[in-house]
Formats: structure tokens, sequence, C-alpha cells
């Protein structure tokens, strides 16, 4: 059953995938076009600005080795694709974990809880302390301390979700369901915000550029296009959690048949 299990995972995974790249190709890539003319511009401001300082200037800008209509149609839609099975594949083996210890919890509801736990920690709560950037902003200087930064806070915040869930469980035993989960979500959401608190945070968007006069002889990165950028990568991941999710909870019944959620366990 767990073959039938991940399978369904990878397929859901690659459909929100799918999914996901037309929405980034419709409404992501205009922005991405736009980022790298605005980082093309800026670099040659930058070298008439060191030309005429006298300062020596590199020319060599390295050979494209894809083109641009290479990289937003099929890079973009082999890596949107590949990566969504990817997670479908992970979301699969957590849900079959999760389904042997679900307790009365039914596996349709389960499956909803697990991608939007999954898509919490892996990608929400991460993404509200170092968000998407397009291309041009960001400090390459920082971004090994970036990336580092980024990935710890996603395991922390997996566990720190598992936690909670342990909280709730445990507060079961004196309180009621609901005052049980409302407790366990609250301490969550304080020790999570009290991480987000302390981390060290990033200016990344590149301010105008000035002449040593101070004369602003070109603008900073575009406000309109960083927020809209970033709303849509929010949105792309959560097109994908979300087809996982109600997908595998319509397709949970057919998959476990009449069994209880205790009934894998009992097998195992």
């Amino acid at each position: 059953m767990e073959k039938r299990i991940i399978g369904r995972g990878v397929l859901l995974g690659a459909l929100g995938g799918s999914l996901a790249f037309v929405f980034a190709r419709i409404l992501s890539e205009p922005i991405i076009d736009r980022a790298i003319a605005y980082e093309g511009g800026r670099d040659d401001a930058q070298m008439a600005l060191d030309k005429a300082a006298g300062k020596p200037m590199d020319m060599d800008h390295g050979a494209e080795l894809f083109t641009r209509a290479q990289q937003q149609n099929v890079g973009l839609g082999f890596g949107v694709i590949v990566f969504g099975a990817a997670l479908g594949a992970l979301f699969a083996v957590v849900y079959f974990l999760a389904l042997r210890k679900a307790g009365k919890i039914s596996p349709r509801n389960l499956a909803l809880l697990v991608s939007g736990g999954m898509f919490l920690a892996l990608y929400a709560v991460p993404f509200l302390k170092y968000p998407a950037n397009p291309p041009s902003v960001g400090n390459p200087d920082t971004i090994e301390e970036r990336t580092a930064l980024y990935v710890g806070l996603i395991a922390i915040t997996a566990v720190a979700l598992v936690a909670a869930i342990w909280l709730g469980r445990r507060l079961t035993a004196r309180l009621d369901n609901w005052t049980a989960s409302v407790a366990a979500a609250a301490g969550f959401v304080v020790v999570m915000g009290a991480l987000l608190a302390l981390l060290p945070s990033f200016s990344e968007a590149p301010e105008p550029l000035q002449d040593a006069s101070g004369t602003i002889v070109f603008p900073g990165f575009p406000a309109d296009d960083l927020y809209h950028f970033r709303l849509y990568a929010f949105a792309a991941q959560l097109m994908v959690w979300a087809v996982i999710g109600v997908g595998f909870a319509w397709l949970a019944p057919r998959l476990l048949g009449d069994r209880s959620p205790a009934a894998p366990a009992v097998a195992a």
C-alpha cells in the first residue's frame, strides 16, 4: 500500500508543479525579465561611474549557457514539475507515517492537516523572514549566510511544529481537544515569533545608484515588482501544496478503503 500512496503523491505533486509552472510563466516571468533588464542597466550605469572615476573595469561577464527563452520555458517547467513531484513523494512518506498514529482523525482530514503543516514548516514560516527575491535583488556576499539561515529555519520550524503536535496530544488528557489545540498552536506561534525576531535580517533591495555628488544616476529596484514577485512565489507554493493536500484527501478513501486510520498500524 505504501507504494500506491507514494505513487499518488508523486503524481499529485507533478500536477501541482505543472499548474504552478503555468502560473509562474504568466505572472512571475515578466517580473524576472524586468529584473534582468534592471540589473543590466544598473551595471552599465556603474561602469560609467567607474570609468569617470578612472577605476579599472571588468568587461568579461562570461558566456550565457542557456538563452532566456530556454530558461523560462524548458528550464522553469522541468524544475518546477520535478520539484513538485519530490514534494509529493515527501508528503506521501510523512502521510503514511502519520496515518499509523492518527487516532480518530480520518484519512481525508489527515491529508489536509499534513499538507498544511508541511507547507507551513517548509515554506510559509521561513518565507516570513527570508522571502524569495528576483534576479538583481540580493547581495552575493551574503548568499551563503542567507542560505544557511533559511535551511536552519526550515529545520527549526519542523521541530517546533512536531513539538506543538506532541504538546497538543498531551494536553488532551487534561483539556478538551479544542482548548488543547489552541494552546499548542499559541505556543508554536510564540516560539516561532520570538525566533523570527531574533534571527538576523538582510536589506537586499538595491538602493538608488548615486555619483560622487550625490545625484541619483539610476533608480532603486521597483518596490511594486519586488512585492508582486514575492506574492506570486508564495501563491505558486501554496498552489502545489493545495493540489497535493486536496487531491490526496479526495483519493484517500479509494486508497485506504473502509479501514480506519489505526488499521495500518495494526497491519504493521
